[in-house]
């Protein structure tokens, strides 16, 4: 297996499993993620937030752990990239806003290199114009973006447990997908792991 250069968004309140659980598990396989924050450098760090379905109309958000970003966003080249990581949480919310994540996204997008979004993540793509035609999945209340940039929303299954993969493109409703998310980001990079 070819070892694979992963680019990572993060920001201040992604939610803390999309971030930690996708990260170590790439590392584990033995891929390179590099973690990027605008205005952040190697060494600082984002806050995390959990969040979990409690019966409320939404999530619930508590305080996650801090989590360090170990590569410089203004450093970032697309071309030395062979896929993109987006977590998701408030941070995509604030991260679309920042027009270098909208062109970088776009360029991993114009190339057909492998992007994994969930949950909010969803946001990123929407604001890049770069999911129409596609079938998406997201958040619930992502949805209506994801529509009106063009996709085909899909929807969670009753557990949030479902990846949906179209292309280039895997996508999820929430950190209840992990399993069916990231195998389906392994197998779009080419990942073998077997028992």
């Amino acid at each position: 297996m070819a070892r694979k250069k992963i680019l990572m968004f993060v920001g201040d309140y992604m939610e803390d499993y999309e971030a930690m659980v996708p990260f170590q598990m790439l590392l584990m396989a033995g891929h390179q993620v590099d973690a990027v924050c605008p205005g952040k450098k190697p060494g600082d760090t984002v806050k995390t937030a959990i969040h979990d379905f409690e019966g409320d109309q939404t999530y619930s958000e508590k305080v996650g752990h801090n989590f360090a970003v170990n590569a410089d966003f203004d450093q970032v080249d697309p071309d030395a990239y062979d896929a993109l990581l987006i977590p998701g949480g408030r941070a995509p919310e604030y991260l679309r806003l920042n027009p270098r994540v909208i062109k970088h996204t776009q360029a991993f997008a114009a190339a057909g290199k492998p992007i994994a979004a969930i949950c909010h993540g969803a946001q990123i793509l929407a604001a890049a114009r770069v999911i129409e035609g596609y079938e998406i999945s997201a958040y619930p209340a992502v949805g209506p973006e994801v529509e009106l940039a063009g996709a085909k929303y899909i929807g969670p299954n009753e557990n949030f447990t479902n990846a949906h993969t179209d292309r280039n493109f895997v996508t999820a409703p929430a950190w209840p997908a992990h399993p069916a998310w990231i195998r389906q980001f392994l197998e779009l990079l080419g990942t073998r792991i077997e028992p």
